[in-house]
């Protein structure tokens, strides 16, 4: 169902208040251009979520998708983890 190489990205959603939109949250480790020390860097994504099935918490997997609008080009591709409730 893939075409192409997409970008794929996991994260932890933390906003569900849109509608079939989730903003998801990813981490990277980085070092430290100067001093080398590995820091975290957070990027969040808009996410497209047809069926309102994430919550928060939940461990996803985002791929790179058309916009379709403004600020949103990822969809969910799949949920690795529930959050616990």
């Amino acid at each position: 169902m893939e075409r192409g190489n997409r970008k794929s990205r996991i994260g932890v959603v933390v906003s569900n208040k849109m509608a079939k939109t989730v903003v998801v949250k990813v981490e990277r480790r980085v070092a430290d251009p100067k001093y080398g020390k590995i820091v975290k860097r957070a990027e969040k994504y808009k996410a497209h979520d047809e069926n309102n099935a994430c919550q928060i918490g939940d461990k996803v997997r985002i791929v790179e998708t058309r916009p379709m609008s403004k600020d949103k080009r990822w969809r969910i591709a799949e949920t690795l983890e529930k959050a616990e409730v």
